[in-house]
């Protein structure tokens, strides 16, 4: 079983500075320091050296934790995290999408901007992330199992959304994913729509996108059905979109290329005549973000590796009428991929 100690962690970061002709690497963006030192803080900061050592900084309030957590590293109590530590080395690499050009700034000195180091190594989860992914989605899971039931003509967006997000809490998530997505008619032509006081209507479908979070980690499912007996064109949109995403599904495994996997569903969608109406990628990485590497496109580079957890949700919208997205969270492996959410793709008709 392949897990990593933060120790770990921490050298594999510090293992990939030489190619950046840095001799440390300050890390401020909270979920990389949590990655990091297993310190989830509102204020804290890690320095990580070409050791591999690292040192990590936070406040008063966050001491007693971070003593327990990360007892090989040393511990700075210090308001100004950032400052401290970068008091210590005179060139340093930093966190340039996550640092602000006042930031910037006020350190000041040899700061050697870099790109998405800690999330390149993020991308590979070891068994216990994949664990609480597996978590995570299983409560997404159940949270609709026991939602479903109360869709109906007359209920609104925004109470449909309240149930998924109350129902994850009380099976046990930390609070939801991300905002909770409800789109019923013709709002579901909107990827994104915020649910709204808009009443569910025999003949709309509904689209709801969300997921749990636990320990950390984040699960996304997206599934669409219908509120009465479909119309000819909403079945067939929604069987393309489950054969588009089936084509997704079984693209992943560990070597396939980023954009291939996209192609797969995409491709799909295209030769059906609705290229216009698919214009997102088909999915992302899932970890201690919603939305982390690797990404899924028609541009992306890369290939995926083993025990990359992903999502695949190709969509058709379709402005003024409505549209459907399915989506599932799942993993790479080097034989296929291992589904995480499970609740089935078939429509439902409610």
């Amino acid at each position: 079983m392949q897990i990593m100690s933060y120790a770990d962690r921490r050298a594999k970061v510090a293992a990939l500075l030489a190619e950046h002709g840095a001799p440390a690497l300050l890390v401020t963006h909270p979920v990389n320091v949590r990655y990091l030192t297993g310190l989830a803080s509102s204020n804290a900061a890690a320095l990580i050296l070409g050791d591999g050592t690292g040192m990590l900084a936070t406040d008063a309030r966050y001491a007693g934790t971070a003593e327990r957590l990360v007892p090989d590293v040393e511990l700075v109590i210090e308001r100004d995290v950032s400052a401290i530590l970068r008091a210590y080395v005179d060139a340093v690499a930093v966190e340039a999408q996550h640092m602000s050009v006042a930031e910037h700034n006020r350190l000041g000195g040899d700061l050697i901007p870099v790109d998405g180091l800690v999330e390149s190594v993020r991308t590979v989860k070891d068994e216990d992330e994949i664990e609480a992914l597996r978590r995570a989605c299983a409560i997404t899971d159940e949270a609709f199992s026991l939602v479903i039931g109360r869709v109906a003509p007359g209920v609104t967006e925004r109470e449909i959304a309240r149930w998924l997000d109350f129902r994850m809490m009380e099976l046990g998530a930390e609070r939801p994913a991300f905002e909770t997505i409800v789109a019923s008619g013709p709002n579901g032509a909107i990827p994104h729509h915020s649910p709204s006081a808009r009443e569910v209507e025999r003949g709309d479908l509904v689209t709801m996108d969300f997921g749990a979070l636990v320990d950390g980690y984040h699960a996304d499912m997206t599934r669409t059905v219908a509120v009465g007996e479909p119309a000819g064109w909403q079945r067939d949109v929604y069987e393309l979109v489950w054969q588009a995403q089936r084509a997704g599904r079984h693209a992943v495994r560990a070597g396939s290329a980023a954009s291939a996997v996209d192609a797969a569903a995409r491709d799909v969608i295209a030769d059906a005549g609705h290229a216009d109406h698919f214009e997102h990628g088909l999915g992302h990485g899932v970890g201690l973000e919603i939305h982390e590497l690797p990404f899924l496109g028609p541009d992306r580079t890369g290939r995926l590796e083993d025990r990359v957890p992903i999502t695949v949700e190709p969509g058709v919208y379709l402005p003024g009428e409505g549209g459907v997205r399915i989506e599932d969270t799942l993993v790479t492996r080097s034989d296929g991929p291992e589904l995480l959410t499970l609740t089935t793709k078939e429509l439902l008709v409610i």
